[in-house]
Formats: structure tokens, sequence, C-alpha cells
């Protein structure tokens, strides 16, 4: 009654003001500052140039260091320099004098302070330069076009360049980062709203009574010198209505422009993201019922504690026909208590399972959320194009994609919700899914990717950088955007992208009860920042919020080009954990770039390196191949050991502490801390594990071999120190049909069974991008009946998972929190120059270790498909025996029914591709 009523009186505000004589009234009740507008520019497009730009425009190749110096790499020092400012762009045609400015500066030689050198240390040597103005004429200056120009002593063009602005505005604008929220507040006595614009000559506020509905304001706004921000404030309770911004600003390439643009900030928004919603997120009209009464799991008491369940929210649901067909792929797919994927959930959270991980559920720019289409798939054979051909021609219009594609950072995505043209749903919507989750016991993480937007530029898919042009994203040495990421790289190492990343994490754990962070491209980003990060999410959340990304380090912040990034080698000790790709590719074999003959030639430890040849293979001399396998199984052991930096392994070249030991060129240990760590054999990214066995393994391996090779595969996570992360349906044996980037494959080749009937194995050929050139060792695949597992396959890799993490929730001995304590009783039995590669045994001292549950536990990981034999001397005496829930007839292995242990001779026989965990009670 409430949702509805409050509706109708926005509705009817806006309707008592849309008259000539409701404005008049209106105006009266308004400050100063904030006219009434003529509404014509408010639907008068998305961007309208107002004074364009004439001839060539330079790239942007100085640099502004703070907001009086610059510097521009490569010019010579001493020379002669101008500052030309405009409406638009000044003209500068060498050999002539510059044309079309309003008014120039000098400029004059400068040094710079080490900390202002130190954070720009990627710019090259050049001339650096100061302006001698105050503030209030900086902030005039930095609201126009400026070039800058070299003359020679007659004042001729010698050469001219834009310069980028970020030093300028983080120095001249440094009260912004503790400025009140941007965006829109509603309250009972009036909504304030707020954007962050330092370089517009003009901004203004449309207002909509829906999301459909014509503007009927448009309001003025000030700015306030010191933070950047304009500001109205309206003295009516607006929450329910919908605003834009327009922006005047000065657009290189462009000239002089009016942006209708959406807020950075906005809390909801309408269809397709053409406008923001006014939401108070503490409206009880914003919560579903039960919200504020509704229980959370505890925080759990260490990082290591994590056992992640990596999902998307439309593949968890859209081919679920036990969800009511409305709610298919949506956010309240999740409250169907009922169906079948939420008693998977829930057996996994019995089992062991602490957190699910959502793909992106911020608002992004992929999917249309009106009238978005589902292709028609026709029914053909497995190896087939034509299925992928039916579903690529859809692509940019179906309702599927990853998400990796951030519009809003703050909104809840529209396609999950089943009514995106109201900005109320969404959030009801997805605190719904929330409060689901958790009251399975689950914990709900967020993938989140504040390393690039959809879009810049005047793309209108853009929102930061048609608001202030050039600050947002971090730009080349020409002023270039960045793409190193796929897309258009931010600049979290600017203080105001920082402070949208900040305050974003803090408004979905305080608003959404987020519980943990995923960070996509993480590398890309300063480790100050996200330490920032850590610190208000936890302020917030009033406990830990573990927070755990992608450390990769590539790019044009690769070793600290820019800054201290939040990569592997550079996080340690602060507590974020990093996926370590050490123990994967070891696993898998090769590495997530291979492609052709390689998919099939580079073996890992689980599907036959040196052991189990295959036609790529068959030929390798096996004195490297043996060479090769002894490596891998070391770096499985590193895996194992939380990939720490100074544990010492027995390698097959004798002890060395892990950051001694090679993997790539980079040392395979990194992590001071076991929770520094994040261990995975499989995600959304790449083949599935059984789509990339179906390359590696050998012609001929039956499905039934192939699911035990799954689960090994998950057994090296369930079972290593740090943080344990699985891929949604690996339990399943999911496969894409040998997809290797399903980002944008549709719901037919991203499907998931979670009766356990299919796994989708041979759908088709995968999508002809990223993927035709390996067709021809696909198709045959694809064709091979043999691949295909049957529903008793699935159902064993399904009982195993929940077994093994059931086995790791036993033993506080999986989860130790200290390197000091992995290395104090974690030890390998049969490594070092003498080994079986074969076996990976894992010994743990559980002796006076709260929590241990047992004197001991021996794990014992065969990868071979033959049984093997190990003698470990070191436990002759000792009577083994199968972990509890190995035991008697419901272990989820009949095969471990075949392992002997002979306590005498401290020997165990290990079944083919079984893996065995033994007590010592």
């Amino acid at each position: 009654m409430l949702r509805s009523l409050r509706r109708r009186t926005v509705r009817a505000m806006f309707h008592a003001f849309g008259a000539a004589g409701g404005c008049a009234l209106l105006l009266a009740a308004l400050p100063a500052h904030a006219a009434v507008l003529p509404i014509a520019a408010c639907d008068a497009g998305e961007a309208v140039v107002l004074a364009a730009e004439a001839g060539t425009v330079p790239d942007a190749r100085a640099i502004w260091l703070d907001r009086r110096t610059l510097r521009w790499p490569g010019a010579p020092d001493p020379g002669r320099y101008r500052l030309y400012h405009g409406k638009v762009l000044p003209q500068a045609i060498p050999g002539q004098r510059v044309r079309g400015a309003e008014g120039q500066v000098a400029l004059a030689g400068a040094t710079v302070a080490e900390t202002v050198a130190r954070r720009f240390r990627h710019v090259a040597p050049g001339a650096t330069l100061a302006l001698d103005l105050d503030d209030q004429a900086l902030r005039a200056l930095y609201r126009q076009a400026l070039l800058l120009v070299r003359e020679d002593p007659r004042g001729r063009v010698l050469d001219a360049t834009r310069i980028q602005l970020p030093g300028a505005l983080d120095d001249l604008y440094a009260a912004a980062v503790d400025a009140p929220m941007p965006g829109a507040h509603p309250a009972p006595d009036g909504t304030r709203f707020s954007v962050w614009a330092p370089t517009a000559r003009e901004v203004s506020l449309c207002l909509y009574p829906g999301d459909h509905a014509a503007a009927t304001r448009r309001v003025a706004v000030a700015a306030d010198p010191a933070t950047g921000m304009w500001t109205a404030r309206l003295p009516q309770d607006l929450r329910g209505a919908y605003y834009t911004w327009l922006v005047d600003v000065y657009v290189p390439g462009t000239g002089l422009v009016r942006n209708r643009v959406t807020d950075p900030y906005s809390a909801s928004l309408g269809t397709d993201s053409r406008r923001s919603y006014v939401a108070d997120l503490d409206d009880p009209a914003l919560k579903p019922d039960g919200w504020d009464q509704a229980p959370r799991p505890p925080a759990l008491q260490a990082q290591v504690d994590m056992s992640v369940y990596e999902l998307h929210v439309r593949d968890f649901s859209i081919g679920d026909a036990t969800v009511p067909e409305p709610l298919r792929g949506r956010y309240l797919a999740f409250t169907a208590a009922g169906s079948a994927g939420m008693a998977h959930l829930r057996a996994l959270a019995r089992a062991g399972l602490t957190d699910v991980h959502l793909l992106p559920v911020y608002d992004f720019a992929s999917v249309p959320e009106a009238g978005c289409t589902t292709p028609q798939v026709p029914d053909a054979p497995a190896d087939s194009p034509l299925q992928q051909a039916a579903v690529m021609a859809e692509a940019a219009r179906d309702c599927f994609n990853w998400g990796y594609d951030p519009f809003h950072f703050n909104a809840p995505e529209g396609s999950y919700a089943t009514d995106p043209s109201d900005g109320a749903v969404r959030i009801r919507e997805f605190r719904a899914m929330v409060m689901a989750l958790h009251a399975l016991g689950l914990r709900v993480g967020m993938d989140v990717v504040y390393n690039h937007t959809y879009a810049a530029g005047q793309d209108p898919g853009s929102v930061l950088d048609r608001i202030v042009p050039g600050y947002y994203h971090r730009l080349d040495a020409s002023g270039t955007v960045e793409t190193s990421t796929c897309c258009s790289n931010t600049a979290t190492e600017h203080a105001m992208m920082a402070r949208l990343m900040i305050d974003s994490a803090g408004l979905w754990v305080r608003h959404y009860r987020i519980d943990s962070f995923r960070f996509d491209l993480m590398g890309h980003q300063p480790r100050a920042a996200m330490e920032a990060l850590q610190r208000r999410v936890d302020a917030v959340a009033g406990r830990h919020v573990p927070l755990i990304g992608e450390g990769w380090n590539f790019g044009e912040v690769a070793d600290g080009a820019r800054f201290v990034q939040a990569s592997q080698l550079s996080l340690g000790g602060s507590g974020i954990g990093t996926f370590s790709d050490r123990a994967r590719d070891a696993l898998r074999g090769g590495g997530p770039g291979d492609s052709g003959r390689d998919k099939l030639a580079r073996q890992g430890w689980l599907n036959g390196l040196g052991y189990a040849p295959n036609e790529a293979t068959a030929g390798d001399d096996p004195v490297a191949s043996r060479a090769a396998l002894l490596r891998a199984a070391d770096l499985v052991r590193a895996g194992l050991a939380g990939t720490l930096r100074d544990y010492v392994l027995d390698t097959v070249d004798g002890p060395r502490p892990l950051h001694e030991v090679d993997y790539n060129g980079q040392p395979a240990g990194y992590a001071p801390a076991p929770g520094e760590v994040v261990n995975y054999v499989e995600n959304h990214d790449n083949e599935t594990l059984y789509d990339l066995n179906a390359y590696r393994l050998p012609a001929g391996t039956p499905a039934s071999e192939r699911a035990r090779v799954q689960v090994l595969g998950m057994a090296t996570t369930a079972l290593s120190q740090g943080v344990a992360y699985f891929h949604a349906g690996i339990d399943l044996l999911r496969s894409k049909s040998m997809d290797r980037n399903s980002y944008d494959s549709g719901d037919w080749f991203n499907r998931i069974d979670w009766s356990g009937g299919d796994n989708f194995f041979g759908s088709g050929l995968p999508p002809a991008s990223g993927n035709e050139a390996d067709w021809p060792w696909i198709a045959p695949r694809l064709a091979d009946p043999s691949i295909r597992p049957a529903p008793e396959d699935i159902a064993f890799a399904r009982a195993a998972l929940r077994e093994l993490l059931a086995i790791r929730a036993s033993s506080s001995l999986f989860r130790l929190r200290t390197a000091e304590e992995v290395a104090r009783r974690l030890s390998f039995p049969n490594s070092g120059p003498g080994q079986n590669p074969l076996v990976v045994a894992g010994l743990l001292d559980g002796r006076g270790h709260p929590g241990a549950g047992f004197a001991g536990i021996l794990y014992l990981l065969n990868a071979s498909p033959q049984a093997q034999v190990l003698e470990l001397p070191e436990l002759r005496g000792q009577r083994w025996r199968l972990h509890p829930l190995q035991r008697g007839p419901h272990a989820a292995d009949p095969r471990v029914r075949e392992a002997g242990h002979e306590p005498a001779r401290g020997r165990f026989t290990v079944p083919p591709r079984t893996v065995l965990v033994y007590v010592l009670e």
C-alpha cells in the first residue's frame, strides 16, 4: 500500500507543478540558485553541440602534474611556450600564429616535488612548465578548451598539444574526496542532487515523473568552487521520481557539448539505464517483506574458511523447469525455495560451501532490458555449426551476457528484474535474492568490475567521460584511453575514480548485505585504493568483508609502472586474496591462451602429461615428458601449500622455498599468508575443465574416467590451503560445448541442468568468434558419444564435491591461517628427486591444533589410470583409516574400497584416478 501511495503522490506532485502556474509556485519555493529553466533541452537529445570544433585536434601529449604545473614529454627545455584557451580548441597551424583563442597564459620553467614526480613516474622527461594564476582563475581555465603551444620567437607555431587534466583536477579539487556523497538523496524535508563536474560550464537537472514520461522540470544547479560539485536542493521529497543531468562541457574533437547523461551514482534506473531513479535505500518501500529481520550468516573467522561457488544469475534458473516461468533468469528465482537449483545450493551449503559469488549484478550495458530476444536454436548434430550461427545471430539482442560491461556501478542490473522500468523493483528483488541465499546459510559475494567501463567518450553507453571528459579513464602518452583490460580502462589512481569505487563497494555492503567481493583484473588498481576500500567496507559492515581478485600483472600498469599494484606480487601483507595460476596451469596443462594443436599437446598433471599420451603427444621424448611431469607435480604441491612464498618444498631439484621455484619466469610461491591465495581449477573464463580434458585426455577415455579426472581437479581445490573457489556446475561435469569464452554465447552454450541429466557436451560447434580456428579439433570430439557423460557419471561428480566440501569442513587443518602453521603442519611425503609424480601425498599434523579433529590427515591423489603403490617410511607403524566420510556404503566413490594400507611397511595402494583421505585417530 505504501509503495503504490508513494508513486501516486510523486505523479500528482509532478502534475501539479507541470502547469505554468504550478511552475511559478515551485519557483518561489526554491533556493535562488535552483531556478526552473525551460524544459525543451531535456528532450533535445543525448548530446547537443553548442559550439562545434573546427580543424584538426591534436593529441594530448602534455600532462598536468598538479594545478599549476605540467610536463610536455620530449619537448625541448628551455623554449617559448604559451597556453591558449577558448570555448572550443584554438587552431594551431605550424608556421602560423594561433587562431581562435579567447586568451593566453605565459608559462615559465618549473621543477616538481618528489611526491609529484613519484606519482607521475610513467611520464617521460621533457619541458616542465608552470603558470602563475590564483585558484579562482584556474577553475575558470579548466572549464575551457586548452592548447599548449611551443612557438618560435615571433610567436609562430612550432608544435601544439592538448593536455591531460587529471593531475590538475585531483590537486585543485582535492576537497571533493570528502564532500557529501554525490547522487540523489531524498528526505521528507527535500531532496539533494549533486554531481562532480569540475570542468563543466553549466549543469542543470531534468526531472521526470516516470520512466517513460516527458520531463516536467529543468532546474539550474550551482557549483561549489572548492569541490567541483554541482548541487541542487529541492524542497520536495522526490523519491520515486526519475532524473538526468544536462552537462555543458568541452569535449575534445567535438566542441562545447550539452550532454544529457545519467548519474554515475545512480542508486537505480529505468529501462535500459536511460534515466536515473531517486531512491532512499533505507525506505521500507524498497525492502522485501522481512528484510530488516532476516538473519544473516555470521562472518567467517578467517578468509581461509571460504569455499565459494561462482554463479551467474541467469544461468542459475533460465533452464530450470522447477522455477515458475516468470521468475526464470531473474533475481526472484532464488526465492523459489523448492526449485532444483535451490536444492542443489542447499545441499552444497549443508556439505560445507560457505559463499555464492555472483557474476556481475550491477547495471551493465550489454543486455537490452526491454525486448531482449531468445534465439531459436535448431535441432542439429553435435558437431554442427548451425546452433552457434543461430545463437550469434541474436547475440547483440538476446538476454544473455556475463555482464563485464559496467554502465552504473551502484545500481542493480535491470534485466534480472521482473520489471526493469520501475527503479524500485530491481532494488527489492535484488534484496530478496540475497535474503534467500542467506536463508540457506550462504554468504553472498559480488563480482565487481571497477577496472573498466563499457564505453568512454561520447558513446551513448558512456557516463563518466561525458560528465568529466578525460578524467575517469587511464590515458596513454597521446591521451587515448587505454584498453588493455578489453575495454575503456578506468584510472582508480585518480582520486574521484577511487572514491567512486570505494563508495560503490560500501553501498553494496550497507544496503544489500553483500558479504565479500571478487575484483575483476584487480592488478590494474592501486594497492592503496584497495586497502582504503577494505577499510571502508569493514567499517560499514561492522565486520571483516573478504576481498579477493585477479592479481594479473600486465598492460600499461605492469611491474608498477604507474603505482604499486593490487597484483599477486605486490599485495603481500594486505590480507587481500589473489587467484593463483600456479597449480591451475600445472593441473590443466598449458595456459589460458592456448590454441590450435597446443590445446592437445600441452597436457597437465590431471590429463596425461608424461603418462597418458594423446594423439599430439604420443611421439614426445619420454625423458622430457617425465621431467615436465615432475615439475608439474611440484607446482601442484605448491598450490596445495597455499602458494606460500617461504614454504620449503622438497622439489625435483631438492629442497627449495617456493619463491625460488620457477613458474614461467615468476616465483611459484608469492603469498605471505594462505588467506591471500584463491585456489581453483575452473572458473567462468576459458574452457571448463571437462571441455579442456576433451582435448587433452587420450581418445577413447570413457566418460566415467573423465568424471574421475574432474573429481581429482575439484579435490586439489578442496584440499589446498587458502580460499577454495569452484565454478558453478563443475560438480555436474559442466560443458559449454568446448567454447573457450562464453561471455556472449547465449543461454544455449551456458546451460546448467541442476537435475544432473545432461552436461550439454555436444551442443554444436561453439561460436565461431574465438573458436573457429579450433573447430577441426573440436568437431570430432563433440561427435564422439563416448565423451558425453551419462547421468550416473554426473551423479558421481556431484556426490564427490559434496563429500570433499564436508571433508574440508571437518578439520581446521585444511584451513590453516598462517604461513608458520602451514610450514609446521603440512608436509609432502613422496616428494623430492625420487618421487612418484603420479601420486601427490599431503600429510597434515593435527596434534595440538584447535579444530583439527584428528591427530593427523593424509591425502593421496592418484592421477594415473593405473593403481599406484607408495611406501612412506615416515608412516611405518601408524594405523591410518579412511576418513569417516569415505568409509562404508555411503562414500561418494566406491573405488575407495580398493584402497590398501599396510601399517608395518607404511605402504598405501591408491586405486586409479582416485582421491583418498586417511585420518589418524
